[in-house]
């Protein structure tokens, strides 16, 4: 009984924890801005735009920590749009084909999170 419970423990929070890790991860390229060379107000507008999709994933993620189907739709849905604007952006410009291996390192995590919330949500429901 008491394993069984510990095991219910890393299911709950194994999504949450690499989510936040996730998300970190994306706001790491935002770094980017301040090598620009842009004044005060262009870095916070430019760290602002650079962080809508983490921003918009923060809000969902807050969602889902009580709902796990939510985190499970929301991370697929963010793995196949990513992957879709790279296989638009190789459609449209064929040098940038290598650009599909982008897919790996950003959707791949993304489906791993929404693979645990899924894991959650189906034991949570039975």
């Amino acid at each position: 009984m008491v394993k069984k419970k510990k095991v219910t423990k890393f299911i709950y929070w194994t999504p949450r924890i690499v989510s936040i890790a996730f998300l970190l991860f994306l706001a790491m390229f935002s770094l980017d801005i301040f090598d620009a060379g842009y004044n005060f107000w262009g870095i916070v507008v430019g760290l602002f735009m650079h962080n809508i999709p983490v921003f918009m994933l923060t809000i969902l993620l807050i969602m889902a920590w009580k709902h796990e189907l939510v985190g499970a739709i929301t991370f697929y849905l963010a793995a196949l749009v990513y992957i879709g604007i790279m296989v638009y952006n190789a459609l449209n410009n064929p040098a940038e084909w290598y650009m599909l291996s982008y897919s790996i390192i950003i959707a791949g995590p993304a489906a791993f999170i929404a693979t645990l919330f899924l894991i959650g949500w189906k034991r949570k429901k039975k």
